[in-house]
């Protein structure tokens, strides 16, 4: 029997690696594993603007691609579009819209501006006081003394491996709009 691959599994950790506070932390900037902590991937920055997605091997999965200030795309290995997210409002890290390869649109809403759990819907949780929760993301602080986060993705079973590829990507692309490469370790 084999295992199940990164976009089939309901839950996945997205985090910050655990380094060193004495030295120059060199290694991928996420990486992602099972409930479990076994590794699954890793996530590094090309640059400002790039972020590489890849299985444990190190092939491409998935290519993020920033646009401005809060707009993502997400392309495979043949530069074909799988998805897409962005962000618009004053508080970036509210809502991200999602476009998955299919055309499904999705949203991933924090409740509160102090909540830790982002809401994965298909409708507008503002619109639709009780929209059905697909998936949730929750966050927290696995080392404060360093500021590193991790979140942890739950996604349910109405939600296929193209669509949780780019829920996936979407927690990159939320993680550097709270954590931009480079800048302060205080979230966003």
């Amino acid at each position: 029997m084999t295992e199940p691959g990164l976009f089939e599994l309901e839950t996945v950790v997205v985090g910050q690696p655990k380094r060193s506070r004495w030295r120059r932390y060199v290694g991928p900037a996420l990486a992602l594993s099972t409930a479990k902590g076994t590794p699954l991937a890793c996530v590094a920055y090309t640059d400002d603007t790039h972020s590489v997605l890849t299985d444990s091997y190190g092939e491409l999965l998935v290519l993020i691609e920033q646009f401005g200030p809060a707009e993502f795309r997400f392309t495979n290995a043949v530069d074909q579009e799988i998805g897409a997210a962005d962000a618009r409002g004053l508080v970036k890290t509210r809502q991200l819209t999602l476009q998955t390869e299919q055309g499904r649109q999705l949203l991933l809403t924090r409740p509160g501006l102090l909540n830790t759990e982002w809401h994965l819907t298909e409708t507008d949780p503002e619109r639709d006081p009780a929209p059905e929760i697909l998936g949730r993301a929750t966050v927290s602080t696995i080392d404060s003394w360093i500021g590193l986060q991790q979140y942890v993705v739950d996604m349910g079973p109405r939600l296929d491996a193209p669509e949780r590829r780019t829920v996936i990507a979407s927690i990159v692309c939320l993680h550097l709009l709270r954590r931009p490469p480079g800048g302060s370790t205080a979230p966003a």
